[in-house]
């Protein structure tokens, strides 16, 4: 199963010619995606404590702290500085009942304990871009917007896309964008890259976007821009995304009470896999190889999984076709 990317669906849409769908330009702003199923399946209660790993605009967030009203608490994460200010401001009214930390949910396992999360009750992870970063023309992460080619989810952390695109070697930019894009024209547009640099430093969402088209053979009724699997994929290299989903997924089992439930939302396939397979392992439990006759490893199951990764409503879908790629998955915390 392929989803497209965030940059295509959950924040906004892609067309072919660069432009947004569902009126991101016009006014921007991030619908909380399939916030009724994440309430419903996390049934956060009055006193419980609850993770929002990636608040993002905090409408996941504002939604759990009203379901457990009036003493249920919340932590609320995420690597991106703007975003916390602006949770900050949405979820005022909350008091107390509420913590934030600017960091990456791959610190999880650290930050939850110093805030006084230790053992909670849901775990919620939605791994989408939002609107407010699609459109900021100083990120770089959408290229209708524009703007330099930073990408980092923290700007005062790790290395910028341009510094990447300006100094890896077209066989490494290849693998990066197969790995992390699913690109089936890697070679030739890292190839243009490395051709373009040489005389011009590919340093704008613009550049970038055009020197791709430029790569790729034109393909009717294309309905995203050809460059959305390469924005992907450095976007995911950047923030090294998929190494800090893996930590984050660990920390769920030391930090979610027996009977605590996470849920993730992934919006393509790449993470999706990681949260399945990390779900299906912890069911399974035994890790002891298919010719052992009977478990000598002892491991035994952690999660129980809740059902089957569904998507959006068709309601939800036309009324935002943002989350159109969206996938839940959710489990529960079992004692072992």
């Amino acid at each position: 199963m392929t989803f497209k990317d965030p940059l295509d669906a959950a924040a906004g849409g892609i067309t072919a010619d660069g432009s947004l769908e569902g009126g991101a330009e016009r006014e921007v702003g991030h619908l909380p995606v399939m916030a009724g199923e994440v309430v419903e399946i996390l049934a956060p209660r009055p006193g419980s404590l609850q993770i929002d790993a990636t608040l993002g605009g905090a409408g996941h967030a504002e939604r759990i702290l009203e379901a457990s009203a009036p003493d249920g608490r919340l932590l609320g994460l995420d690597a991106d500085g703007a975003a916390i200010a602006r949770s900050a401001r949405r979820l005022a009214r909350f008091g107390d009942r509420v913590v934030l930390r600017q960091t990456n949910f791959g610190q999880l396992a650290e930050v939850a304990p110093e805030a006084g999360f230790r053992q909670v009750d849901g775990l919620f992870l939605d791994l989408g871009l939002s609107s407010y970063q699609l459109v900021d023309v100083e990120r770089g992460f959408g290229f209708r917007a524009g703007g330099r080619l930073d990408m980092r989810f923290d700007t005062g952390r790790g290395r910028p896309a341009a510094d990447l695109l300006a100094t890896m070697e077209a066989g490494e930019l290849a693998a990066l964008f197969r790995r992390y894009g699913e690109e089936p024209f890697a070679g030739r547009i890292a190839r243009t890259i490395v051709e373009s640099r040489s005389h011009t430093p590919v340093v704008t969402a613009e550049q970038l976007a055009a020197l791709v088209e430029r790569a790729v053979p034109t393909s009717k009724g294309r309905r995203i821009h050809p460059a959305t699997r390469v924005f992907q994929a450095l976007r995911i290299a950047v923030n090294d995304e998929l190494t800090n989903l893996e930590a984050g997924l660990a920390a769920s089992l030391v930090l979610l009470r027996p009977g605590g439930r996470l849920v993730v939302l992934s919006y393509h396939s790449l993470e999706d896999r990681i949260v399945k397979r990390f779900m299906a392992a912890e069911q399974r439990g035994c890790i002891c190889p298919p010719e052992v006759p009977i478990c000598v490893c002892g491991r035994l199951p952690r999660l129980r999984l809740l059902g089957k990764s569904r998507p959006p409503s068709v309601e939800e879908i036309s009324a935002n076709p943002r989350c159109r790629s969206a996938r839940l998955r959710a489990a529960e915390r079992v004692a072992a």
